[in-house]
C-alpha cells in the first residue's frame, strides 16, 4: 500500500508542477517574440510528455496488480523463499539458480501468461530490471489477448 501513496504523492507533485511550467509556456507564447514562442511551445510539450510517461507507468502498475490479484487468488503466485543478504537484497546466486525453473515453465508453455509473470518476478530477483519489464509486458498482452 505505501508504494500506491508514493505513486500517487508523485503523481501529485507533478501534476502541480505541470500546471507550473505550462504555464509559463503559455505566458512565453503571449509574447510578440518569435523565439520566445518557439520556446513556449518546446515548454509546453515537457509537461504533455511527462504526463504521458506517468500515465503509462500507473497503467502498467495497475494492470501488474490485476495480474497478480488473479494469479494469487489462483495459489500460482511465486513464493518469495529466496534467501537474503543482511542489506534485505536478495542472493544473487540463489536467484540466478531459481531463474533456470521459471524460464523452463515460460519455453514449456510460451501463450500462458501466468509463467510469463512468474518468469519476470524471477528476472526482478535476478537484478535484471529492463527484462523484468519487458517480460511483465508479455504477460499483460497474453492476459489482455486471453480475455
Amino acid at each position: 500500500m505505501k508504494a500506491k501513496q508514493t505513486a500517487f504523492a508523485l503523481a501529485v507533485v507533478f501534476v502541480v508542477y505541470a500546471a507550473l511550467i505550462g504555464w509559463r509556456g503559455v505566458l512565453l507564447i503571449g509574447t510578440d517574440e518569435p523565439v520566445a514562442i518557439v520556446l513556449g511551445i518546446a515548454v509546453l510539450v515537457i509537461p504533455l510528455l511527462g504526463a504521458y510517461l506517468v500515465w503509462r507507468e500507473i497503467q502498467f502498475g495497475r494492470r501488474t496488480e490485476v495480474l497478480a490479484r488473479e494469479l494469487e487468488a489462483a495459489g500460482g503466485l511465486p513464493v518469495d523463499d529466496l534467501p537474503r543478504r543482511p542489506s534485505g537484497r536478495i542472493d544473487r546466486a540463489a536467484a540466478d539458480a531459481a531463474f533456470g525453473q521459471y524460464r523452463a515453465e515460460a519455453e514449456a508453455a510460451p501463450d500462458d501468461w501466468r509463467v510469463w509473470f512468474r518468469l519476470s518476478t524471477a528476472y526482478d530477483a535476478a537484478g535484471d530490471r529492463r527484462r523484468a519489464r519487458e517480460t511483465m509486458r508479455k504477460a499483460i498482452g497474453q492476459h489482455d489477448a486471453a480475455g
